[in-house]
């Protein structure tokens, strides 16, 4: 009852802000971030934030995210900095394209669109919607069901800026494209970006996410991103999670895929006190491919959730979910891997998997693999263990002298190195090993080498 009470409080408190300043917004936003303002916050009034209650979000109570008094704009602080000097922690050395959030804003000392060769367009969500209405009308909301999720309808309500990345047919992008989104306020903060990615047919890009706090104050952040990969279209999505323990992230992606498109998405999550991840990604054309990996690392009483909704809605289709996750101390975690196979689906071929491992006796894993299936010439499979670090291979690699701690550690290293061997690029790829290997060592703070030392 109480957890109720507290949970239709928070849901009065946002409306009534939303209401008392919708003027603001809708001075500061464009007509096509503006045209489902009214709708969504009606919505979000009669969803509210997700509880319990919903079988969905069982595992996660994402309303206690919201208990904190966090400050809340309508447009960017000014906080200027260089980044080349402020941000030198964790950004993989890789040739990018470097697009930059501050607190859920296009970060201002940097032009607000890119023009790159071979048409594609770059950077600000708010001003994209200004300069190019049709194309950002033509997928903006098509594929985040708002009507179906509070925190989507929250996003959608409040939406101002984030980050556009625009591919049009046939264009190879050969650097790759890094979205870097910062926390760094004087204060705690509620924070809410909006981010749609396109690529249109024959066109192929690589987007590299890293999400970091690097202030000492508590944040959390709603965001909601949106894929449409064309027919014959690739996408290599990564996304690393690096937030202190006091940063709530709530991430909702949806991806929408026709007809031999390919993506695969990996994230690795190193920190983060509540992370909930949800991705949806509808295959909507025959021939399709989605790969959705993630690795999560997590101590002390840090919370991380994956709900992955893979639809088939097309034959001849594959999709391939693998997760894992590695708890230590207090931490508990949460997976949820649902298939859907749509009537005329067939030939679809779907795998799951989720395996975590428990250092402690007190870390706790919650795991829901499910298939739903209404073709009758599919191949699909899921499963999931929940267990402890072999004990006959510790001793087996203790006695060719390896010390029991490294022998732990190189089991660890190779149960996530699985995940971590899909991502294609290689460099991209050996930075995110050496993290994942420096946080399984306990060597990686919160903010890694970052010279603010906020701690």
């Amino acid at each position: 009852m109480a957890e109720k009470i507290a949970s239709d409080r928070i849901n009065n408190q946002l409306t009534d802000w939303y209401l008392e300043n919708q003027d603001k917004l809708i001075t500061a936003s464009s007509p096509v971030l503006n045209k489902s303002r009214a709708e969504a916050i009606e919505v979000f009034r009669e969803l509210g934030i997700p509880d319990r209650t919903l079988e969905k979000y069982k595992y996660t109570d994402v309303s206690a995210s919201f208990l904190a008094s966090f400050n809340r704009y309508i447009g960017p602080r000014k906080i200027l900095f260089d980044v080349d000097d402020l941000f030198r922690c964790d950004i993989p050395e890789l040739d990018t394209e470097l697009a930059l959030l501050v607190n859920g804003w296009f970060y201002e000392n940097r032009p607000k669109l890119d023009h790159l060769p071979g048409g594609i367009i770059m950077g600000s969500l708010a001003e994209a919607a200004r300069q190019y209405p049709d194309l950002v009308t033509q997928h903006y909301k098509s594929y985040a069901d708002y009507h179906k999720d509070g925190l989507v309808a929250l996003n959608t309500a409040f939406a101002q800026d984030g980050v556009f990345v625009y591919l049009p047919k046939g264009t190879n992008q050969d650097r790759s494209i890094q979205v870097v989104n910062l926390l760094l306020s004087p204060e705690d903060l509620f924070v809410q970006h909006r981010n749609l990615i396109i690529v249109e047919e024959g066109a192929f890009a690589r987007v590299v996410i890293c999400d970091h706090s690097l202030s000492p104050y508590q944040f959390l952040t709603n965001s909601v991103t949106e894929v449409y990969v064309g027919p014959n279209a690739s996408l290599d999505l990564i996304k690393l999670q690096n937030e202190h323990d006091r940063s709530s992230q709530l991430a909702s992606t949806f991806f929408h895929q026709e007809r031999d498109s390919r993506v695969t998405f990996n994230t690795t999550t190193l920190h983060g006190g509540v992370i909930r991840n949800n991705v949806y990604a509808r295959l909507n054309g025959p021939g399709a491919e989605n790969q959705t990996l993630g690795l999560s690392l997590s101590d002390q009483k840090q919370h991380i959730d994956n709900y992955i909704f893979i639809d088939h809605a097309a034959p001849n289709c594959l999709s391939n979910q693998n997760f894992k996750s590695i708890l230590d101390e207090e931490a508990t975690g949460a997976f949820t891997g649902r298939i859907l196979v749509r009537p005329g689906a067939q030939k679809t071929v779907a795998y799951q998997a989720n395996n975590s491992i428990l250092m402690t006796d007190v870390a706790r894993m919650n795991a829901k693999p499910q298939l739903e299936i209404y073709a009758d010439d599919v191949k699909c499979s899921h499963g999931a263990t929940v267990g402890q670090l072999d004990e006959q291979a510790i001793l087996y690699l203790q006695s060719r002298g390896i010390s029991r701690r490294e022998a732990r550690l190189l089991l660890m290293s190779a149960f996530g190195y699985e995940i971590i061997k899909k991502v294609e690029a290689e460099p991209l790829r050996e930075r995110l090993s050496d993290l994942v290997d420096k946080r399984l060592r306990g060597e990686l703070s919160r903010c890694n080498n970052c010279p603010l030392h906020c701690q």
